[in-house]
């Protein structure tokens, strides 16, 4: 059986002048895409307009929750007790967000309770992976 989890979170946008800014976020999980988490943003805080959602792996956020993580275009790490820094670049720029890393745990609690580590159905994502990469070849 798929399993899909969504749950809001509250990011601070932390800005040049060291200013926050609330913007919505939300966390998404998919079982058809286990070691995946995505952060979904919507249009108005998007340079262009449209949403943006950021995928990385399920993993990266685990060990961002416990010390600093990450070596590409997502860095996580935390802030103190109570926040967690992730960090976002593109070819854009780079954002700097706060989340309160309660929230953070229990998602991630959650996607353990729907797929526990280590019993992630890798075959049916390489399968899809192949299927995408290949499709009318």
């Amino acid at each position: 059986m798929d399993i899909a989890l969504e749950q809001p979170a509250r990011a601070r946008l932390i800005t040049g002048e060291e200013r926050e800014l609330p913007v919505p976020a939300k966390l998404r999980y998919a079982s058809t895409d286990p070691l995946a988490v995505c952060l979904d943003f919507p249009g108005e805080v998007s340079l262009d307009g449209q949403g943006a959602t950021w995928i990385f792996a399920r993993s990266l956020l685990e060990a961002g929750l416990r010390g600093p993580a990450g070596d590409g275009d997502v860095h996580i790490w935390p802030c103190g007790p109570e926040r967690t820094v992730v960090e976002l670049h593109s070819p854009y720029g780079m954002a700097l967000l706060q989340f309160d890393t309660s929230a953070l745990n229990r998602f991630l609690l959650r996607t353990y309770a729907a797929v526990p580590a280590g019993e992630e159905d890798l075959g049916a994502v390489v399968e899809r992976g192949l299927t995408a990469l290949f499709d009318g070849v």
